[in-house]
């Protein structure tokens, strides 16, 4: 890229009052980031929305170039490796977001190709059976090779990113900082591993602390990026629901797992549910069935010993005689619902032992 549009860029992220979306209705307006600093006052305070007080920033241009060099060199001293929202490597999906940032930077081992991304997220209290849950939602789920998205965060983002790690999954940490500092601190002990195997992203500079008021544009980015977004645990209040709340935004599914009604971590889950915005998440199936990843491009790992519940061994004694059958016709003939034999073939997929076909047809591996 110029280096003249990328400091025009950063310039304009640190623009006061101005943000992703008007920053976007500028370039949109002015050609690129570069054309914006070259626009007389008046121009910038007539674009709609913008005003005189939000213009203010034309007349301290200087200021700002002189702040996006410092960031610059940063950048280029650290190999920070940046994307900008009108080039092709920025993230499909976010870039259907009216509020995704114009550029943010990461650094690791990313690589987004991959179509199948799903947000984990939580309470930092996580409880030994939220860990269970998600410990064996993560080894259900590694046949299909998603990205791990979450926000490095005590409780359920760590251990997201951990069992990523473990099943040989790319993980990606969002931070509510720059790219130099690592928050909470001791979770450095695991930067290595996560640049290893994903890494971390932020649109935020290398000059920006830790501050709970960075939270919300954090959650934007982990909710943007994702086909979905999970929930293991919450309270009533938290960080998860608000990113439960921009993934419903993004027109974006989410998952809740459901708790007892008096469970503290249980309130803010069964809300979601009560109230229309998660599916109810109670087996690992529920996901990839939902968001139709039955038909995949990427290989679904057959285990040599496959454990299967007595529903599924039914299944399978009917598909080794019949050979290949539809999804009704299976459940007409074992006498069970629809709905749940769709959840049991989902299941049996992700342990190797059929595949679907066109036409809701099913076959034995």
């Amino acid at each position: 890229m110029d280096q003249q549009e990328l400091l025009s860029l950063l310039a304009l992220k640190k623009a006061p009052l101005i943000g992703d979306i008007m920053a976007k209705r500028l370039i949109r307006t002015f050609g690129n980031a570069t054309g914006v600093f070259e626009q007389q006052y008046k121009d910038i305070a007539a674009i709609e929305g913008i005003g005189e007080k939000k213009a203010q920033f034309i007349r301290n241009k200087d200021g700002l170039f002189a702040k996006a060099a410092k960031e610059l060199e940063f950048i280029e001293e650290n190999k920070i490796k940046y994307r900008v929202y009108y080039n092709e490597d920025y993230p499909e999906r976010l870039k259907y977001c009216v509020d995704g940032p114009i550029i943010y930077f990461e650094k690791g081992n990313i690589n987004l190709d991959n179509p199948y991304t799903l947000s984990i997220v939580g309470t930092r209290q996580i409880t030994s059976n939220g860990a269970a849950f998600l410990e064996k939602f993560i080894s259900e789920i590694a046949p299909l090779q998603p990205i791990i998205i979450s926000g490095y965060a005590y409780g359920v983002d760590i251990l997201a990113h951990k069992m990523a790690i473990e099943h040989g999954l790319q993980t990606i940490a969002v931070m509510a900082h720059g790219l130099n500092q690592t928050y909470p601190r001791n979770h450095a002990a695991h930067n290595e591993e996560m640049l290893q195997n994903g890494g971390f992203i932020t649109d935020f500079w290398h000059t920006d602390n830790f501050d709970r008021k960075n939270f919300l544009g954090r959650n934007r980015i982990i909710a943007g990026m994702s086909e979905a977004t999970v929930v293991i645990e919450s309270a009533s209040k938290g960080g998860s629901l608000v990113t439960a709340d921009l993934a419903c935004g993004y027109n974006r599914e989410v998952f809740a797992v459901p708790g007892r009604v008096n469970d503290k971590y249980a309130i803010g889950c069964n809300e979601l549910i009560k109230q229309s915005k998660a599916h109810m998440l109670t087996k690992t199936a529920d996901v990839p069935y939902i968001l139709g990843w039955k038909e995949r491009d990427v290989a679904v790992q057959k285990q040599l010993f496959v454990e299967l519940t007595e529903d599924e061994k039914l299944i399978y004694r009917y598909l080794k005689e019949h050979k290949e059958e539809l999804l009704d016709l299976i459940a007409l003939n074992i006498k069970q619902p629809v709905h749940k034999v769709a959840s049991l073939l989902m299941s049996m997929e992700l342990k190797g032992v059929v595949k679907p076909l066109p036409g809701k047809r099913f076959q034995l591996v």
